[in-house]
């Protein structure tokens, strides 16, 4: 029987062994989709106990808090403590064996508190003593751990509206040598059906000081914060989408949809249709204008308990996995921007994972000279990424596309300890190569194979984005 998480933690042969403690463990980390804060960079912030550089805004851990039928005032409620939060999520995690956030508590508990005991309501304190003490170090602020944790580059995620000053903030810094980018999400500007979005446009046109009364208008405001977010270091745009919109008469019909809009009327789906597909052809022709990396997340049903939206909002643990097929949009949406040459690299994810295949085979039929996977099949994403959904995600890319070409993990996280996950990535990947190269299926060559491992572990993304360097 191996030790609990040793050091060859998920690693079940020679080769996996030796392509990660040799190979990928000594590689930085590229978090090219993240939502921690730059304030909180910038400010360096400094957490006073383990509950609120872990537990806060987790929604991964509050799911399982109230799958357990635990009172949410000791999620996210304010009466009660950070003590009797913590105390709460430590009854709960023994019982959660098989879920990754086991695996992902107890690496954070060992790479930045030097802590190895599992944790339960019998090793509560210690570690809540032990844990209140390292924060305590002066490498226990965000840039200590970032900086720790061997990030080259974070990018975040944005509004067009925002005025990137932390980002602003940061790159004038000198002493902070990570760099930090923003990330264009116009995720506002495209639901037109929701509430508030006549008020946020008339936000994005004071920001971007152009008047919009027309789809023309509100276009050369998009485009006046896209300069500015490209001279600002972006180079990736982030969607999330129900679904991949798309309409051969988008274009021609979105006019009259987000006129419509703006008089306050009510649009029906179609014209909610109409507006979306054509926004995003716009965008995605400025994205290959740009040189940007489109990225596009899509299939969540978000709030669906509307009792619990109401009380918190969201983005608090009230999402699922959706199943609606929108293989043949996402294909025309592709083929429609390739066939005038703007279509931009591209990272397709989907919360469902039976969407796994059919993204990869359509992302090969969409390749671009001089460039690796120019459409991409992206990381096992949010519900995905566990062990099972990251080896499932990887099997699949390697089986129907090329693994050796892939952009590799993210952590798609609001903590700044999440970059664990990278390792956890990391390993179970060498795994996956090391078992096949132990079966006979791929030569035992390991200045091939580190070479690919380091390539998914950091100089692919670093390639594909054009952020850090490549020659690592």
């Amino acid at each position: 029987m191996k030790a609990f998480m040793d050091e060859d933690f998920l690693l079940d042969n020679e080769t996996a062994r030796v392509l990660y403690h040799d190979y990928a463990a000594t590689m930085p980390i590229i978090d090219y989709h993240c939502h921690v804060s730059p304030m909180e960079i910038a400010q360096d912030r400094r957490f006073e106990n383990i509950t609120q550089i872990w537990l806060g805004g987790d929604h991964y851990k509050w799911r399982l808090l109230r799958a357990y039928g635990v009172d949410e005032d000791l999620i996210t409620g304010e009466s009660s403590s950070d003590y009797e939060k913590f105390k709460a999520f430590a009854q709960v995690i023994p019982k959660t064996v098989g879920n990754p956030v086991y695996h992902w508590a107890h690496l954070e508990l060992k790479r930045y508190f030097n802590c190895d005991l599992p944790l339960s309501p019998d090793t509560a304190d210690e570690i809540w003593n032990n844990c209140h003490k390292r924060l305590a170090q002066e490498d226990m602020s965000v840039r200590g751990i970032i900086t720790c944790s061997h990030v080259k580059v974070i990018a975040t995620t944005d509004d067009p509206t925002d005025d990137l000053v932390w980002h602003k903030a940061i790159a004038d810094d000198a002493s902070f040598p990570t760099l930090v980018v923003p990330t264009f999400r116009p995720d506002n500007a495209m639901n037109v059906e929701k509430p508030g979005f006549i008020r946020y446009i008339e936000k994005l046109a004071e920001s971007a000081g152009i008047t919009i009364h027309d789809l023309d208008g509100l276009y050369a405001a998009l485009e006046n914060r896209l300069v500015f977010f490209h001279s600002m270091g972006c180079r990736a745009s982030d969607h999330g989408l129900d679904d991949v919109p798309y309409n051969e008469n988008a274009e021609a019909e979105a006019t009259k949809a987000f006129k419509k809009a703006l008089e306050g009327g009510i649009l029906t789906a179609a014209e909610a249709g109409y507006y979306k597909a054509a926004l995003m052809l716009f965008l995605g022709r400025q994205y290959a204008r740009f040189g940007w990396v489109m990225q596009i997340h899509y299939g969540a049903m978000r709030n669906i308990n509307t009792t619990m939206f109401r009380r918190l909002g969201a983005d608090t643990g009230f999402d699922a996995i959706g199943g609606l097929d929108c293989s043949r949009s996402i294909a025309s949406f592709l083929d429609h921007l390739d066939k005038s040459g703007e279509l931009p690299k591209t990272i397709l994810y989907s919360m469902n994972p039976n969407d796994d295949a059919m993204l990869v085979s359509i992302a090969g039929c969409f390749s671009g000279v001089g460039i690796t996977n120019k459409v991409q099949h992206g990381s096992a994403w949010w519900f995905n990424d566990s062990k099972h959904g990251i080896e499932s995600q990887l099997t699949c890319l390697a089986s129907r596309g090329l693994l050796g070409g892939f952009v590799g993990m993210l952590t798609d996280s609001r903590s700044f300890l999440s970059y664990t996950r990278h390792e956890y990535f990391r390993r179970l990947l060498c795994n996956l190569v090391g078992g096949w190269v132990e079966s006979g299926e791929y030569p035992h060559d390991l200045g091939v194979l580190g070479g690919i491992i380091q390539d998914i572990s950091y100089r692919n993304a670093a390639g594909y984005f054009g952020i850090g360097e490549t020659a690592l």
